[in-house]
């Protein structure tokens, strides 16, 4: 006998701890949808540090929010569409990533183990029927910043954004193979480390940093970014304008700033604005890249963001991610954490990443998606977007992987 979905949803619930944890039914859920709004996973950050920039929604008493829709996917399971929640198939439909594939390795560098990456990624890529993707087959693997396999000790929050980071890139290219490479610390000499940890890793096409702090000029960390030949993204933060972010705003590095995403009954099927928490700012610390004009960006120096991709929470990625050390559940997750591996993943697909990679979208801005609308604040060309180059938004979003 089929059982409903109620029944369907509570058992896997239970299964997973996810009742003891305190997470609402889709029916009490529905109610507090209003109440919703966006948490960060890391904490400030000390001096010297970075923050993780992920974020997921919570509900008015900062329970995250229901991880069960009605909606049914094709295999009769119910969709773990967390309010609104994109799923591979949207993220592919929207960038027009769908039919791409390559076995070129995306890395993702952040601090801290998480001692159930492997299995929540299973649980992720095993719902949207993509395939797996484990240490044994050889497309997930996971060192530490020396390359080693002992897991630095454990931080729930950076976990979140660990979680998040695997997820989008299996959600952008699930043909992809996977790094992750775990920095002992949140400091930016380890997080450093684990960069060029990862750089080293044969296959390596594009590194993903989804995480920032306070400006910075490239003569102090920037070695540990300047990988010519592999695409590195940064996140550009997610307080708005707020001036520069390391390593965002890197000479090295495409910075990646965020936005809104929404379906929509045009030709695109999607629209999208500029979301109000990406970061942007000018740093006169660092150089331009190539192809960035101080004409049109109104900065001597160096400007976010590049590119972008979604990253407003409300309009986030269902993932699969750890609420306690030992627990995982569904939840809507976005930040501007979520936009850096999404570009990072389309470089790989590209595999043009000949040189500083972050030169490649101002040579060819007609493969994005400009968006013009949108703010992030009461400035000018940093806050509002607009035709062209606008800092929210950098030049678009990927229309395919022409640009890249």
């Amino acid at each position: 006998m089929r059982r409903t979905l109620t029944t369907f949803a509570a058992a896997l619930a239970a299964a997973a701890g996810l009742v003891a944890g305190g997470v609402q039914t889709t029916a009490s859920a529905a109610g507090a949808t209003a109440a919703r709004h966006a948490q960060s996973v890391c904490g400030t950050a000390a001096k010297g540090q970075a923050r993780c920039f992920a974020q997921k929604l919570v509900t008015s008493t900062g329970t995250q929010v229901s991880p069960f829709s009605a909606a049914v996917s094709p295999d009769g399971k119910p969709r773990p569409a967390a309010i609104s929640g994109k799923t591979p198939s949207d993220i592919q439909s929207a960038y027009k990533l769908a039919g791409l594939s390559t076995t070129r390795t995306v890395a993702i560098v952040d601090a801290y183990g998480y001692p159930n990456a492997e299995r929540d990624l299973g649980v992720y890529r095993s719902q949207f029927g993509l395939p797996a993707c484990t240490k044994a087959n050889g497309c997930l693997t996971i060192v530490n910043q020396t390359g080693g396999t002992t897991a630095p000790k454990t931080d729930v929050g950076w976990d979140g954004e660990q979680a998040l980071d695997l997820d989008a890139v299996s959600a952008a290219c699930p043909s992809c193979k996977i790094l992750l490479v775990q920095a002992n610390s949140a400091s930016f000499a380890d997080l450093g480390t684990a960069v060029n940890q990862a750089a080293k890793h044969s296959g390596v096409a594009a590194i993903s940093n989804s995480y920032g702090g306070g400006d910075s000029a490239d003569s102090s960390y920037g070695s540990y970014y300047n990988h010519p030949g592999i695409a590195v993204t940064a996140s550009t933060g997610d307080n708005g304008y707020q001036g520069a972010s390391y390593p965002a705003s890197s000479h090295y590095v495409t910075a990646v700033g965020g936005t809104s995403l929404y379906a929509a009954s045009n030709t695109r099927g999607w629209t999208e604005s500029a979301w109000s928490g990406a970061g942007s700012g000018c740093t006169t610390l660092n150089t331009a890249p190539a192809g960035q004009s101080s004409a049109v960006t109104g900065c001597s120096g160096r400007a976010m963001a590049d590119v972008s991709a979604v990253a407003d929470p409300n309009t986030g990625l269902a993932v699969y991610a750890p609420t306690t050390a030992s627990s995982s559940s569904w939840a809507q997750y976005g930040g501007t954490s979520l936009s850096s591996p999404l570009v990072a993943s389309v470089y790989a697909l590209s595999g043009n990443t000949a040189g500083y990679a972050n030169t490649l979208p101002y040579a060819n801005p007609g493969g994005l998606f400009d968006v013009t609308s949108g703010s992030n604040g009461t400035c000018a060309s940093f806050c509002t977007a607009k035709p062209g180059w606008d800092g929210p938004t950098g030049l678009g979003t990927p229309n395919g992987t022409s640009a890249f």
